[in-house]
Parts: structure tokens; C-alpha cells; sequence
């Protein structure tokens, strides 16, 4: 019998005269696997064993059926072949030649320099943005097959909606541009934020994006402000919630609501709440971060999956914070506490003074 095994495949080579053993390689899912065929004396495949590694065996599981059925040495080359394209992922169609030319075409003109990414194939790139005040961006564009007739995906770490438009005869150069103006209109927000991240004691979020627009502020042991700054009006009055003990908290929020008429929108936003709230806010330059970053109560941590302790028992003597979640469970489990709607009444597991506490909000 003729073996095609040779033929069809240079890479498995037979090791005896009878040709009933072969050994070498087949390429599956664009991997080179080692593999050894031995066939019985009258050379059928029917009867063949296949010796491989536990690779190749767990991309074969589940379609032994089409290898045991083959009876030819084609045949099996060709059922090799099907597994390796039903087991990879499902691949794009190359794309016809004009799309690449069309896209080197853009690239040489917006400049390679400002390309920070681009996959395998040709679709996803990222282009690093500067804008006017030195802060890096990242535009990520998904090109669609019909480029430039289809409009491609743009998205963006923005606090905003990013809207860019697109005609068939856009370029990727004038989605840059289109880009530029959407960072610059949002200088003043991101100069807000960079001055309140840069001189005070941020708590919430602890890695701030691009795209976040609130702050929480430490104001002191126990007690911050969250403020959440809007895009487009970033120096009007944001809205603000103090957060802590409210025998603390209490005479600054009527600080808060005696002063609001001071809010000047041509000072910062730090600098108006200074004014407004009558206070010194601290800074990394005259505290420690830990000062601020006191543990839970009860499971004695700082960060409980997102949320840091926002929960103070209002008795000055002991104002212990606790998670939110932490208390409700805590207070939920004891008798002699009690219910009312979502708000549970009940002791501080500290000092026994009265203390509450809402029902922590379900995630969707």
C-alpha cells in the first residue's frame, strides 16, 4: 500500500521497512505536537494506535469517534485537521488587502509614535493621547471588516460619554483629532480632581480612574466628606455628604449650609471648601495616610472588598467605625435589637450606647 501518511503529511515519517510504525509531527490548533502512529500488519488504520502527549489527548477528547471511523491515512491526516479547527476559537475572515493598505495608509499619517497597541489582527489599537496639561490618555478603536465604510467602536477612560463622529471618508488622524477636543473640554474637571488627589488624604476610591468623579476626603480621626464633582460644571458647588460621628459631623454640616452663598466658581473646589466648611484639610505633607485608615470593629480590616468602615457610633468617648455590612449582620444577630424598615436599632459593640445603622445595598 502506498503511504499518503508521507505524502500528505512530510512530517510523520515511517521508522520501519514495513511502515507500520510513524512517528514525527502534526500541527493542531497552530501548535507542533509529537505523535506516534502504529498501524497492525495489514497496515489499515482501522486498527491503528495513536500514541501522544496528554496535549494532543485532551484537544482529541470527545472526538475519538471521527479518528476511530477513518480508514485511510488521508482520512486520518483530514480528521487531525477538523478537530484542530473545531476545537480553536472561532476566527475572523482575513480581511481583503485594501483593508491593510487603507490602514498602514492612516497610521502613516496620524504618526506610529502615538500607537501603543495593536492586536494580532489589525482590529484593536490604542493610541496614547496627551493633553495640554501633560496627562497621558488612551483611545481604544475597534476597527469593523468594511473600514473605513462601517464606523468603528471608540472607547476611553472619560468621565463622560465619548461621542466621536465618523463617515466613510473619516481617517483615523481625524478620530485623534476628534479626541484632542473631547480631553481638552475636560481640562478644568481633571485640574479640580488632580489638585484635591494631590493635597489631601483620598479614602475613596483608592485608585481613582480618569472616569471618577467622586472623592471621599478625609476631614479628620473617623470623619471625611464625599464630594462628587461634576464633568462639565467641575467648579459649581458639587454635591456633598459628610460621613461620621454626627456629633462631629453635625456643626459642619451646618458650617456647610450657613456658607453655601460664599461658593465662589472662580476658586478651585478645595480652596471652597476650605472657606465653606471653616476647616484645614489634612495633607500628605502634615499627616500619615493611617491616621485616617482606622479597621473595622468588627472584622478588624480596612477594606472590606470595596468599602472601607463609613459607620461611627456617635458617642465621643468611643466613636469606633464599622463597616456598614459588619454592623447591620452584627446588630441584625442580637436579640435585643430591633428592625424598622431597613434601618436596625440596636448597641454599639463597644461602648452598649445606642447605635444604628441602614441595610447595606444589595449588588446587582
Amino acid at each position: 500500500m502506498e503511504s499518503s501518511l508521507v505524502k500528505d503529511n512530510p512530517l510523520l515519517l515511517p521508522l520501519n521497512k514495513e511502515k507500520t510504525v510513524y512517528d514525527g509531527f502534526i500541527t493542531v490548533q497552530e501548535r507542533d505536537f509529537r505523535m506516534r502512529i502504529l498501524l497492525p500488519a495489514d497496515r489499515q488504520l482501522k486498527g491503528a494506535k495513536l500514541h501522544c502527549s496528554w496535549q494532543l489527548k485532551h484537544l482529541l477528547r470527545g472526538y475519538e469517534h471521527i479518528v476511530k471511523q477513518v480508514n485511510s491515512e488521508q482520512a486520518f491526516s483530514m480528521s487531525l485537521q477538523e478537530v484542530g479547527l473545531k476545537s480553536r476559537p472561532v476566527c475572523r475572515a482575513i480581511s481583503p488587502p485594501q483593508y491593510y493598505s487603507q490602514l498602514m495608509s492612516e497610521m502613516e499619517a496620524l504618526g506610529w509614535d502615538k500607537l501603543l497597541f495593536i492586536d494580532t489582527e489589525f482590529r484593536t489599537l490604542r493610541l496614547k493621547v496627551e493633553d495640554s496639561s501633560g496627562r497621558q490618555h488612551i483611545l481604544t478603536i475597534k476597527l469593523k471588516s468594511k473600514h473605513p465604510a462601517e464606523a468603528p467602536e471608540c472607547s476611553a477612560d472619560l468621565p463622560v460619554p465619548l461621542a466621536l463622529t465618523w463617515t466613510p471618508q473619516s481617517t483615523l488622524q481625524q478620530l485623534h483629532s476628534q479626541f484632542v477636543l473631547v480631553l481638552e473640554s475636560l481640562t478644568e474637571f481633571w485640574d479640580v480632581l488632580d489638585e484635591i488627589d494631590s493635597q489631601t488624604w483620598i479614602l475613596e476610591p483608592e485608585k481613582p480612574s480618569r472616569a471618577d468623579t467622586m472623592r471621599r476626603i478625609a476631614i479628620g480621626n473617623n470623619m471625611s466628606i464625599k464630594v462628587e464633582v461634576d464633568p462639565r460644571h467641575p467648579k459649581m458647588l458639587p454635591e456633598c455628604f459628610l460621613l461620621g460621628a454626627e456629633n462631629m459631623v453635625t456643626p459642619l454640616r451646618n458650617k456647610l449650609n450657613a456658607n453655601m452663598h460664599l461658593w465662589n466658581p472662580n476658586s478651585s473646589v478645595l480652596h471652597n471648601l476650605r472657606d465653606v466648611l471653616e476647616i484645614t484639610f489634612p495633607s500628605p505633607a502634615t499627616h500619615e495616610k493611617s491616621d485616617f485608615s482606622v479597621d473595622c470593629g468588627i472584622c478588624y480590616s480596612y477594606r472590606l472588598e470595596a468599602a472601607i468602615p463609613d459607620q461611627v457610633c456617635n458617642d465621643p468617648r468611643c466613636g469606633q467605625p464599622f463597616h456598614q455590612a459588619c454592623l447591620y449582620e452584627w446588630l441584625r444577630a442580637l436579640p435585643s435589637s430591633r428592625q424598622s424598615f431597613n434601618i436596625v436599632f440596636g448597641e454599639c459593640p463597644y461602648c452598649s450606647k445606642p447605635i444604628t445603622v441602614k441595610m447595606a445595598a444589595q449588588k446587582s
